[in-house]
């Protein structure tokens, strides 16, 4: 695709999702294209599916319009795009929709993606699926309403334009959405670094207990169902942990694990640059970025901390 219009043309029905767990990029991605879709062709009846979205995204215009579950009557959309979704099994609440769509578009910059829509709009030299999205929309058309949700979406994928997949055009078009006139300010400082004082206890107990392995070059920090349960928490409160632990002096690979169930375990992976995490990802059925990935593994916790440690080691021999 050149423009979103492209795929837009004889459609009276969208439907739109994103991944599960939705992070900042895939509720940006998501809320930018529903805003831009809803203002520039009313004609079109458009949906979008989010599981569950963190109130602190709130201040996304329309958000009280997304639909959170899948309804139980049959619709079959004549488009059906997804939005930062690496792969169909990541897709959420709306699957069946996408089954039964006539045609079916995926907007996307994970590097694990093979393309499971009809229309596969994937770059994954580019750092957020905000800014794929910001190439196929006419940029004089981007107002403040729509400008937001992206500019969310890419300061949160970029670790607020820190990471190596910020470039001068991801600076550019930033910059392009601040002339809009939101606070960009309050954005990340509310949707990105606040924690509550519940999460700020959590995520100092796993760095207290983290531990250093392979010579100080893997840091791993990890909770258990029945700590999580003792604090309270879900895995949507424990965003940010692994990007502290990547911090550590010295480390190339930071592991962040929590238990959802007994002996199945979420996995977050942030590399430093020596280790390309998204290989170990995808070897254990997940994907992700180069240096952002995750996946879910089954088994003991010290089995998976053994599994993903041996893949570390394996890439690191290789300088």
């Amino acid at each position: 695709m050149k423009n979103i219009s492209e795929i837009l043309e004889n459609v009276k029905t969208v439907g739109i999702g994103g991944h599960i767990r939705p992070d900042g990029d895939c509720i940006g991605s998501c809320m930018a294209l529903y805003l831009y879709i809803r203002e520039y062709f009313p004609d079109i009846e458009a949906d979008v599916y989010l599981e569950q979205p963190k109130p602190v995204f709130d201040y996304i215009d329309r958000m009280d319009e997304v639909k959170t579950e899948a309804e139980e009557e049959e619709k079959e959309y004549d488009l059906f795009i997804t939005c930062d979704v690496s792969a169909l099994d990541r897709l959420a609440v709306a699957g069946k929709y996408f089954d039964t769509a006539k045609k079916t578009a995926c907007i996307d910059h994970h590097v694990s993606n093979k393309g499971f829509a009809d229309v596969n709009h994937v770059r994954g030299d580019v750092g957020s699926a905000c800014e794929v999205l910001y190439g196929l929309l006419d940029a004089d058309k981007i107002d403040r309403s729509i400008a937001v949700p992206i500019y969310t979406g890419m300061a949160h994928d970029t670790g607020v334009f820190q990471y190596s997949s910020t470039t001068p055009e991801t600076m550019r078009i930033a910059g392009e959405l601040m002339k809009t006139g939101f606070d960009f300010s309050r954005i990340i400082d509310e949707s990105f670094y606040q924690k509550t004082y519940l999460q700020n206890q959590v995520m100092g107990r796993v760095l207290a207990e983290s531990i250093l392995l392979q010579d100080g070059k893997c840091v791993v920090g990890y909770l258990k169902r029945r700590e999580m349960d003792f604090y309270g928490v879900e895995g949507k409160d424990l965003e940010g942990i692994v990007s502290q632990l990547r911090l550590t002096a010295g480390v190339e690979v930071a592991i962040f694990i929590y238990e959802m169930e007994t002996q199945l375990f979420k996995v977050s992976l942030r590399s430093n640059g020596k280790v390309d995490v998204s290989r170990i990802a995808v070897f254990f059925g997940g994907g992700g970025h180069v240096r952002a990935a995750g996946c879910d593994m089954q088994g003991s916790m010290y089995d998976v901390i053994n599994n993903l440690t041996a893949e570390i080691e394996k890439q690191l021999a290789e300088e």
